[in-house]
Protein backbone atom coordinates (compact mmCIF):
# COMPACT_ATOMS: atom_id res chain seq x y z
CA UNK A 1 0.00 0.00 0.00
CA UNK A 2 0.93 3.04 -1.06
CA UNK A 3 1.74 6.07 1.51
CA UNK A 4 -0.20 9.63 0.23
CA UNK A 5 1.84 11.88 -1.65
CA UNK A 6 0.64 14.83 0.59
CA UNK A 7 0.21 13.87 4.42
CA UNK A 8 -2.85 15.16 6.19
CA UNK A 9 -2.19 18.86 7.64
CA UNK A 10 -3.80 19.53 11.05
CA UNK A 11 -3.00 16.12 12.58
CA UNK A 12 -5.06 12.86 13.01
CA UNK A 13 -6.69 11.81 16.17
CA UNK A 14 -7.42 8.27 15.83
CA UNK A 15 -9.34 6.35 18.50
CA UNK A 16 -10.50 3.21 19.58
CA UNK A 17 -13.61 2.00 21.39
CA UNK A 18 -12.69 -0.97 23.11
CA UNK A 19 -15.16 -3.12 25.59
CA UNK A 20 -13.95 -6.79 26.02
CA UNK A 21 -11.26 -6.52 23.38
CA UNK A 22 -8.29 -7.54 25.68
CA UNK A 23 -7.40 -10.15 23.23
CA UNK A 24 -7.25 -7.48 20.08
CA UNK A 25 -6.41 -4.17 21.64
CA UNK A 26 -3.09 -4.05 21.55
CA UNK A 27 -2.37 -4.96 18.10
CA UNK A 28 -4.53 -2.20 16.73
CA UNK A 29 -2.43 -0.06 18.87
CA UNK A 30 0.52 -1.08 17.18
CA UNK A 31 -0.77 -1.11 14.04
CA UNK A 32 -2.34 2.49 13.85
CA UNK A 33 1.23 3.68 15.39
CA UNK A 34 3.02 2.60 12.69
CA UNK A 35 0.53 3.99 9.86
CA UNK A 36 -0.17 6.95 11.24
CA UNK A 37 3.42 8.72 10.27
CA UNK A 38 2.41 7.42 6.72
CA UNK A 39 -0.32 9.86 6.64
CA UNK A 40 0.73 12.82 9.26
CA UNK A 41 3.29 14.19 11.17
CA UNK A 42 1.30 15.34 13.90
CA UNK A 43 -1.24 12.43 16.22
CA UNK A 44 -2.08 10.95 18.66
CA UNK A 45 -3.66 7.95 20.16
CA UNK A 46 -7.01 7.68 22.18
CA UNK A 47 -8.54 4.12 23.58
CA UNK A 48 -11.84 4.44 25.37
CA UNK A 49 -12.53 1.22 27.63
CA UNK A 50 -16.07 1.32 28.33
CA UNK A 51 -16.37 -0.66 32.01
CA UNK A 52 -14.43 -4.14 30.70
CA UNK A 53 -13.99 -5.92 33.43
CA UNK A 54 -11.45 -8.39 31.25
CA UNK A 55 -7.89 -7.54 31.63
CA UNK A 56 -8.40 -4.87 28.92
CA UNK A 57 -7.33 -1.82 31.39
CA UNK A 58 -4.26 -3.99 32.15
CA UNK A 59 -3.66 -4.20 28.62
CA UNK A 60 -3.97 -0.73 27.85
CA UNK A 61 -1.68 0.09 31.06
CA UNK A 62 1.08 -2.06 29.24
CA UNK A 63 0.57 -0.47 25.92
CA UNK A 64 0.95 3.09 27.52
CA UNK A 65 4.92 2.03 28.87
CA UNK A 66 5.61 1.25 24.89
CA UNK A 67 4.16 4.28 24.03
CA UNK A 68 3.87 7.03 26.41
CA UNK A 69 1.14 9.28 24.49
CA UNK A 70 -1.13 6.62 24.59
CA UNK A 71 -4.25 8.27 26.05
CA UNK A 72 -6.36 5.99 28.04
CA UNK A 73 -10.04 6.97 29.15
CA UNK A 74 -11.72 4.50 31.73
CA UNK A 75 -15.00 4.47 31.77
CA UNK A 76 -15.53 2.75 35.19
CA UNK A 77 -19.34 1.35 34.48
CA UNK A 78 -20.35 0.20 30.65
CA UNK A 79 -21.87 3.37 29.23
CA UNK A 80 -22.76 2.13 25.43
CA UNK A 81 -21.27 2.35 22.39
CA UNK A 82 -22.77 5.49 21.38
CA UNK A 83 -21.84 7.63 24.74
CA UNK A 84 -18.06 5.87 24.39
CA UNK A 85 -18.72 7.56 20.69
CA UNK A 86 -19.00 10.74 21.85
CA UNK A 87 -16.48 10.40 24.36
CA UNK A 88 -13.87 9.60 21.84
CA UNK A 89 -14.88 12.78 19.88
CA UNK A 90 -14.84 15.17 22.40
CA UNK A 91 -11.52 13.89 23.65
CA UNK A 92 -9.68 14.57 19.91
CA UNK A 93 -7.83 17.74 19.63
CA UNK A 94 -6.31 17.07 15.75
CA UNK A 95 -8.54 18.25 13.11
CA UNK A 96 -9.31 14.64 11.84
CA UNK A 97 -10.50 11.89 13.36
CA UNK A 98 -10.33 8.22 12.83
CA UNK A 99 -11.87 5.46 14.95
CA UNK A 100 -12.57 2.19 14.19
CA UNK A 101 -13.70 -0.56 16.91
CA UNK A 102 -10.99 -2.27 19.10
CA UNK A 103 -12.04 -5.77 18.46
CA UNK A 104 -9.56 -6.71 15.22
CA UNK A 105 -12.20 -6.77 12.92
CA UNK A 106 -10.84 -3.69 10.39
CA UNK A 107 -7.38 -3.49 9.69
CA UNK A 108 -5.83 0.01 10.97
CA UNK A 109 -3.29 0.12 8.38
CA UNK A 110 -5.75 0.49 5.73
CA UNK A 111 -6.76 4.48 7.40
CA UNK A 112 -3.65 5.31 4.50
CA UNK A 113 -6.71 4.06 2.01
CA UNK A 114 -8.88 7.00 3.85
CA UNK A 115 -6.19 9.19 4.06
CA UNK A 116 -5.74 8.72 -0.02
CA UNK A 117 -8.71 9.61 -0.51
CA UNK A 118 -9.19 12.95 0.94
CA UNK A 119 -9.42 16.01 -1.83
CA UNK A 120 -10.39 20.01 -1.50
CA UNK A 121 -14.11 19.82 0.11
CA UNK A 122 -14.16 16.23 1.24
CA UNK A 123 -15.66 16.11 4.84
CA UNK A 124 -16.06 12.37 5.48
CA UNK A 125 -14.35 9.39 4.18
CA UNK A 126 -16.51 6.34 4.93
CA UNK A 127 -15.33 2.67 4.55
CA UNK A 128 -17.17 0.29 3.20
CA UNK A 129 -16.32 -3.52 3.87
CA UNK A 130 -15.87 -5.80 0.69
CA UNK A 131 -17.08 -8.61 2.28
CA UNK A 132 -19.04 -9.14 5.96
CA UNK A 133 -17.07 -11.79 7.70
CA UNK A 134 -19.23 -12.51 10.14
CA UNK A 135 -21.74 -15.26 11.04
CA UNK A 136 -24.34 -15.97 8.69
CA UNK A 137 -27.02 -14.77 11.22
CA UNK A 138 -24.89 -11.40 11.88
CA UNK A 139 -24.59 -10.81 8.18
CA UNK A 140 -28.63 -11.79 7.53
CA UNK A 141 -29.53 -9.09 10.43
CA UNK A 142 -26.87 -6.93 9.10
CA UNK A 143 -28.51 -6.96 5.76
CA UNK A 144 -32.02 -6.43 7.30
CA UNK A 145 -31.08 -3.68 8.86
CA UNK A 146 -29.00 -1.98 5.90
CA UNK A 147 -32.32 -1.95 3.51
CA UNK A 148 -34.59 -1.09 6.41
CA UNK A 149 -32.75 2.18 7.90
CA UNK A 150 -31.78 3.08 3.86
CA UNK A 151 -35.22 2.62 2.94
CA UNK A 152 -36.67 4.33 6.56
CA UNK A 153 -34.60 6.91 6.71
CA UNK A 154 -33.27 7.43 2.97
CA UNK A 155 -29.77 7.99 3.51
CA UNK A 156 -26.52 7.46 0.56
CA UNK A 157 -24.03 5.67 2.50
CA UNK A 158 -23.03 1.73 1.10
CA UNK A 159 -22.39 0.84 4.17
CA UNK A 160 -24.01 2.80 7.30
CA UNK A 161 -22.30 -0.03 9.97
CA UNK A 162 -19.33 0.19 8.68
CA UNK A 163 -17.22 1.42 11.68
CA UNK A 164 -13.91 3.04 9.67
CA UNK A 165 -14.32 6.02 9.38
CA UNK A 166 -12.34 9.53 8.81
CA UNK A 167 -13.94 12.69 9.91
CA UNK A 168 -13.04 16.34 9.94
CA UNK A 169 -13.48 16.76 13.76
CA UNK A 170 -15.18 20.45 13.09
CA UNK A 171 -17.95 18.83 12.34
CA UNK A 172 -18.73 17.65 15.65
CA UNK A 173 -18.86 21.47 16.61
CA UNK A 174 -22.04 21.46 14.39
CA UNK A 175 -23.91 18.44 14.64
CA UNK A 176 -24.83 17.15 18.35
CA UNK A 177 -24.84 13.46 18.44
CA UNK A 178 -27.26 11.78 20.97
CA UNK A 179 -27.20 8.53 20.65
CA UNK A 180 -25.94 5.78 23.13
CA UNK A 181 -26.56 2.43 21.69
CA UNK A 182 -24.53 1.64 17.82
CA UNK A 183 -27.82 3.94 16.43
CA UNK A 184 -25.13 6.60 16.55
CA UNK A 185 -23.91 5.39 13.17
CA UNK A 186 -26.79 5.89 11.50
CA UNK A 187 -27.87 9.02 12.95
CA UNK A 188 -24.30 10.28 12.35
CA UNK A 189 -24.24 9.59 8.83
CA UNK A 190 -27.39 10.99 8.91
CA UNK A 191 -27.42 14.05 10.08
CA UNK A 192 -23.69 14.80 8.39
CA UNK A 193 -25.99 14.17 5.16
CA UNK A 194 -28.55 16.07 6.16
CA UNK A 195 -25.86 19.22 6.47
CA UNK A 196 -24.77 19.13 3.39
CA UNK A 197 -21.12 17.51 4.22
CA UNK A 198 -19.14 16.02 1.09
CA UNK A 199 -18.42 11.82 1.49
CA UNK A 200 -15.95 9.70 0.08
CA UNK A 201 -16.55 5.86 0.15
CA UNK A 202 -13.79 3.76 0.43
CA UNK A 203 -14.07 -0.74 -0.08
CA UNK A 204 -12.02 -1.60 3.30
CA UNK A 205 -11.32 -5.33 4.48
CA UNK A 206 -13.67 -6.94 7.34
CA UNK A 207 -12.28 -9.89 8.92
CA UNK A 208 -13.79 -12.73 11.41
CA UNK A 209 -13.63 -12.14 15.16
CA UNK A 210 -10.55 -13.62 16.53
CA UNK A 211 -11.39 -12.97 20.39
CA UNK A 212 -14.34 -12.61 22.92
CA UNK A 213 -18.06 -12.46 21.10
CA UNK A 214 -20.12 -9.54 19.88
CA UNK A 215 -21.82 -7.58 22.83
CA UNK A 216 -24.53 -6.16 20.21
CA UNK A 217 -26.36 -9.11 19.46
CA UNK A 218 -28.53 -10.00 22.59
CA UNK A 219 -32.24 -9.14 23.50
CA UNK A 220 -30.95 -6.40 25.85
CA UNK A 221 -29.15 -4.64 23.06
CA UNK A 222 -31.45 -5.13 20.04
CA UNK A 223 -34.13 -3.74 22.12
CA UNK A 224 -31.99 -0.72 22.91
CA UNK A 225 -31.19 -0.30 19.64
CA UNK A 226 -35.26 -1.05 18.02
CA UNK A 227 -36.18 2.19 20.69
CA UNK A 228 -33.46 4.68 19.74
CA UNK A 229 -34.27 3.90 16.26
CA UNK A 230 -37.80 4.55 16.34
CA UNK A 231 -36.29 7.87 18.46
CA UNK A 232 -34.22 8.70 15.67
CA UNK A 233 -37.01 8.32 13.10
CA UNK A 234 -39.28 10.61 14.81
CA UNK A 235 -36.50 13.38 15.67
CA UNK A 236 -35.32 13.02 11.85
CA UNK A 237 -38.43 12.43 9.72
CA UNK A 238 -41.31 13.30 11.67
CA UNK A 239 -39.91 16.70 13.28
CA UNK A 240 -37.77 16.93 10.41
CA UNK A 241 -34.95 18.57 13.10
CA UNK A 242 -32.11 18.92 10.97
CA UNK A 243 -28.59 20.07 11.90
CA UNK A 244 -27.31 23.10 10.80
CA UNK A 245 -23.97 23.67 9.12
CA UNK A 246 -21.54 26.51 9.87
Amino acid sequence: MNAPTQKIKGGVSAFFPAYYDAGTIGSMVDSVMVALPQITDDYEVIVINDGSKDYTQQTLLDLQKRYPGLRIILHPVNKGYGATLRDGFSAATKDWVFYTDGDGQYNPFEIVKLAQALEPGVDVVNGYKLTRNDPWNRKLIGRLYHYFVKFTFGFHSRDVDCDFRLIRRELFDHVELESNTGTICLEMVKKFQDAGYKFKQVPVHHYPRSYGKSQFFNFKHLWNTFKQLNQLWWQLKIKNKKPIKA
